[in-house]
C-alpha cells in the first residue's frame, strides 16, 4: 500500500496516531484504576513524540514479501514499544500519588485527540467516496 495514491500517507498517519492515542488511553485508565495503590507511580506518554517516533520506524527488513502490493509487516503490537513514563512530582510514600483531576484533564486531552483524529480518516473517506461517485454524477 506504500505505492498507493488512495490510501497514502495520510492513512497511515492517521492508523498510528489512532494507535498512540490508545495506548495512552489505556495507560491514563490504569492510573485511575490504581489510585488508590500505595506505591503507585501514574505513567502517561507524550503523544506527539511518541508519534514521531513511530512514524520515522522502517518495517523489518528479516521479512520479506512476495509482491509489492502485499500486507505490510507492520501490524506487531510490539513496533511501538510505549511503556510509558512517570510522571515528575508524585510522593510514591502516600496514598494520594494519582491525582484524579490530572488524570482526567489528560483523558479529555486525549479523547478530543482521538476525535479530531477519526474525523480527519472520516473527512478523507467521504472525499474518496465522492471521487468513486464521479463527482456525484
Amino acid at each position: 500500500m506504500t505505492d498507493s495514491r488512495i490510501f497514502g500517507h495520510t492513512f497511515k498517519t492517521i492508523e498510528k496516531a489512532l494507535d498512540v492515542s490508545a495506548k495512552r488511553h489505556n495507560l491514563i485508565a490504569g492510573n485511575i484504576a490504581n489510585m488508590d495503590t500505595i506505591g503507585y507511580k501514574p505513567k502517561d506518554l507524550d503523544f506527539n513524540r511518541t508519534l514521531k517516533r513511530a512514524m520515522g520506524e522502517k518495517e523489518p527488513d528479516f521479512l520479506d514479501r512476495t509482491h509489492d502490493k502485499h500486507l505490510s509487516t507492520y501490524g506487531d503490537e510490539d513496533a511501538f514499544d510505549m511503556k510509558g513514563e512517570n510522571s515528575e512530582s508524585v510522593d510514591i510514600y502516600h496514598l494520594d500519588s494519582v491525582n484524579i483531576d490530572t488524570e482526567m484533564m489528560n483523558l479529555t486531552e486525549n479523547n478530543i485527540k482521538y476525535r479530531a483524529t477519526t474525523e480527519l480518516l472520516l473527512r478523507k473517506l467521504k472525499i474518496l467516496q465522492y471521487s468513486i461517485d464521479e463527482g456525484g454524477k
